[in-house]
């Protein structure tokens, strides 16, 4: 109604997650170069927690609408209370895995194949949980079992949690989950925006509606919004969409702190909470992103009976929350790590850490094969080498990056606090 009125081409202060109106905060910026460093490293986990509206879905759906999905995968879970074995089916399921009659042997060994096709097929994979504060903790120890999938000693599986306060608490001080904290590798918890930055967000979702100035804001407004919500995005949002509603309903041109101090004594006299927060077990309607088209599919006949293991043979990455970077680029998977198109059916069953490029279980049928063996060996050593130069030349960058990001967060938050002291 509002829209039409003001003539806007959106809602700009609809509660659904939308990355279109994504506002780059300090602390957003900073969680953003966090995701970044993430998916740079391929592996381990990577933790946002925030308050309720905080804007944690809109986060993430900003950093995967800058992916190439071409090479990567991603599927998005929004939790409730799951077990072990469901955590595990429906992560199957949001990656189009068919799980029909399958148990939780056949599940693992066919997300295990799902990794090796796509990895095959130079997609990465990603799995994002939000609202993972609901999962117990044999559940999330499920996920870091799945994290432990590799070929060729490349991880195949990254893994993003979302979670509320109570889940950045969970996982300090639970004693069950000590594997899965030195998985770990970048946390970030969003704080609520500074004063200053009320009225940059707001006209920011104005213009990205086609604002142009009308209706016109004073400033007092900025300040009673900030004092309103404390700094929290979806309940700005939600004051924001009452007080312009009431604006179209006066057909006023000027958002003054009268009208605002009007809405906030009817939702008072309504008993309305401001933004309150949605289901956690509804998804959004659309998905935040597409995923690419496979020319496989999995079934239940192709699943073998027998579970393969994840390999636990793989070391421990330790924590890396003091890193931070803006490059959001995936990197391709080094050319090693992807072995020979195969059936499905054929998967190996052996633990990946086995899996080895180059690796012979017969010696060579005659001289000739035993010259390709070599020459081929060589060349993967190169190969070798030459990833390991380029990732030494990444950590440099990332390492410029990360003290870039910060110095300038430091500038900034310099900047704001000179001008409350002023």
């Amino acid at each position: 109604m509002y829209d039409t009125f003001y003539g806007l081409n959106g809602r700009p202060f609809q509660l659904t997650p939308d990355p279109h109106y994504y506002f780059e905060s300090l602390t957003h910026r900073k969680a953003l170069s966090y995701l970044g460093y993430g998916l740079a490293q391929g592996e381990g986990f990577i933790v946002i927690t925030g308050d309720v509206g905080a804007g944690k879905t809109t986060l993430v759906s900003h950093l995967m609408a800058t992916i190439d999905k071409a090479r990567l995968t991603a599927a998005n879970i929004v939790t409730t209370k799951l077990d072990s074995e469901d955590i595990v089916r429906v992560a199957a399921n949001h990656f189009d895995i068919n799980t029909d009659h399958m148990d939780k042997a056949q599940l693992l060994s066919a997300i295990e194949q799902f990794l090796h096709a796509e990895a095959r097929a130079g997609r990465r994979c990603l799995l994002i949980v939000d609202e993972s504060q609901n999962l117990p903790a044999g559940a999330l120890e499920e996920l870091r079992m799945l994290s432990n999938f590799q070929l060729g000693g490349q991880a195949l599986l990254q893994i993003f949690l979302l979670g509320q306060p109570e889940f950045r608490d969970m996982l300090q001080n639970s004693n069950q989950l000590e594997q899965l904290r030195q998985r770990i590798i970048a946390h970030h918890h969003l704080e609520p925006m500074n004063a200053e930055e009320i009225e940059p967000y707001v006209t920011h979702r104005l213009s990205k509606s086609g604002w142009s100035g009308r209706p016109k804001i004073t400033s007092s407004v900025f300040r009673v919004l900030y004092a309103e919500t404390a700094g929290v995005p979806r309940k700005i949002n939600a004051l924001m969409s009452r007080i312009l509603l009431m604006g179209s309903i006066e057909h006023a041109e000027t958002i003054d702190q009268a009208m605002v101090e009007r809405v906030l004594a009817d939702l008072k006299g309504e008993d309305v909470e401001i933004a309150a927060p949605p289901t956690a077990s509804t998804e959004p309607e659309n998905p935040l992103w597409e995923k690419p088209k496979r020319d496989y599919e999995l079934s239940a006949k192709q699943a073998p009976e027998a579970p393969t293991q994840p390999s636990e043979s793989r070391a421990e990455p330790t924590s890396a929350q003091e890193h931070e970077v803006v490059n959001l680029h995936v990197p391709e998977a080094p050319p090693q790590a992807w072995q020979p198109e195969q059936k499905l059916s054929e998967a190996p069953a052996a633990p990946y850490a086995e899996d080895k490029p180059g690796a012979v279980s017969a010696p060579p049928a005659d001289k000739a094969t035993a010259e390709r063996v070599d020459s081929m060996d060589k060349r993967l050593t190169a190969l070798e080498n030459r990833m390991n130069g380029q990732e030494e030349n990444l950590h440099r960058v990332l390492t410029m990056l990360i003290e870039w990001v910060e110095n300038d967060v430091r500038s900034k938050e310099s900047y704001i606090n000179a001008g409350r002291a002023a």
